[in-house]
């Protein structure tokens, strides 16, 4: 994510999948799911017993209360008989349940749960939907990286998710392996605008309010969905070959203009070295609020206005988040060990960006950085550097220098199509360290394997290989 370097986070806190990766899933009863993903770095998030296909939310803020309204409509799919399943949902009450239409024979809340006991079994491999009518006061939810979820800003809202903040306004199935496509609809008071994840299809003013839908054909993490609110200007950065839109603050406007105006580059370069741009079109959003680092969703990413600062100061974030289309929006960890899939290869596209519009090669950057990372203390691998440490900087820069050693190792021809094919081969899907690591050895011809886990699954820092 943007939550980016340690030093830099807020302050508030193809089309088809092809993914070889089911869903990391707990260990339920016969009948029942498992209340978790079983993921060890965020032990009570996530659901078993079935996977998501889509949501449809549709939602009623009033910005001045902090008062939300929705009804959330998700269709899932059976992986064993359900007779009893869980959602996440956190600081919402539930006032009714339908499953297949039909209301729910009981459902429950408690601990960032939503429990739903069915009249009838479900069976294994069968679709059924779930609708679940809710209310409340949204806010962040307390975890292991501070205050994560939704968060009210001086006049507005931002959503930033990551890693378990979904709950906090819609009920899901909060893991990164569990991908859904998504439509989701807002209304507001007229005088703020929306953004959210896919394409605006409409907006319909009534009245005193206007509703904003949005849909996301491509599948979505439930981390990645996003909703910002806030009184911006719409403007178009460019469009072919992909639209770009951008929604700031109106005195922002001179300032966003040269710090953004790089952008169509930065899509048009990582597009020649990464492959197509994912999804159907990239926006970003500039908040009122100051925030302390940038923020990734899906086809968007969120800077706070001390990033704008009309001198290209925030460059190589903006490189950053954009990246994140690729690593960690297309291609998903399939959980949160192996972050180090997002956040190295976006700290890398950094690098390539600075090589690509010149200013330092990608080589000189990490002879820069080896360093100021083997100066730190060497105390925890990043292809598992456990929950504490995920967002840690150096899982960062050592996420960078590790690609950085597999393209000495390559020469760049066969590097950049190793890339090339990666993001096209999972597009839309989860992946592994090991998912990597296999693919470079295959499409390499060569045994990279010790290369690599020295790289990722060793403490001590390696010396980068001699350039080629």
């Amino acid at each position: 994510m943007g939550r980016e370097a340690r030093g830099d986070r807020a302050v508030t806190n193809s089309s088809v999948a092809r993914a070889t990766n089911p869903p990391t899933a707990g260990v339920g009863t016969p009948d029942v799911g498992a209340t978790t993903a079983g993921d060890s770095y965020a032990p009570t998030s996530g659901n078993g017993g079935y996977t998501s296909e889509r949501y449809a939310l549709d939602l009623d803020y009033r910005v001045n209360t902090n008062r939300l309204t929705g009804t959330a409509v998700l269709s899932l799919r059976a992986t064993q008989e359900l007779k009893r399943f869980t959602l996440d949902l956190v600081g919402m009450s539930v006032s009714g349940v339908l499953v297949n239409g039909s209301r729910a024979a009981r459902y429950s809340q408690g601990s960032g749960k939503l429990t739903i006991t069915v009249a009838h079994p479900i069976a294994s491999g069968s679709a059924f939907s779930v609708e679940v009518r809710y209310a409340g006061s949204p806010s962040p939810r307390r975890s292991s990286w501070g205050e994560v979820g939704w968060e009210e800003l001086s006049d507005g809202v931002l959503v930033a998710g990551q890693p378990t903040g979904a709950p906090t306004w819609f009920p899901c199935n909060d893991h990164p392996s569990d991908k859904a496509t998504y439509s989701i609809s807002v209304t507001v008071a007229s005088g703020y605008r929306v953004v959210a994840n896919g394409r605006l299809v409409s907006s319909r003013a009534r009245s005193s309010r206007t509703q904003w839908r949005f849909e996301s054909p491509e599948p979505m993490a439930t981390y990645l969905a996003t909703l910002q609110i806030g009184t911006y200007r719409e403007q178009r950065v460019d469009s072919p070959p992909v639209a770009q839109l951008a929604y700031f603050p109106d005195d922002l406007s001179r300032e966003f203009a040269d710090d953004f105006g790089p952008q169509p580059a930065m899509l048009e370069t990582f597009e020649r070295l990464f492959g197509p741009y994912p999804f159907g079109q990239y926006s970003v959003v500039v908040t009122d609020d100051e925030l302390e680092i940038p923020l990734e969703a899906q086809g968007l990413s969120i800077f706070g206005r001390n990033h704008v600062d009309g001198v290209g100061g925030s460059r190589r974030l903006i490189a950053h988040e954009l990246a994140h289309s690729w690593f960690g929006n297309s291609l998903t960890a399939s959980s949160w060990k192996h972050i180090w899939l997002h956040e190295g290869f976006a700290c890398y596209a950094e690098w390539l960006w600075s090589e690509n519009s010149g200013g330092h090669t990608a080589h000189e950057l990490a002879l820069q950085h080896w360093p100021r990372v083997k100066a730190q203390d060497e105390d925890f691998a990043i292809g598992d550097p456990g929950a504490a440490l995920m967002f840690d900087d150096r899982v960062y820069k050592r996420g960078a220098l590790t690609l950085h050693a597999v393209r000495l190792t390559l020469g760049d021809d066969l590097f950049f199509r190793m890339l090339r094919e990666w993001t096209d081969k999972y597009r839309h899907g989860s992946v592994t360290t090991e998912d990597f690591v296999s693919h470079v050895d295959d499409f390499s011809g060569h045994d990279l394997a010790p290369l690599l886990h020295s790289w990722l699954f060793e403490n001590a820092l390696p010396r980068l290989p001699r350039k080629r």
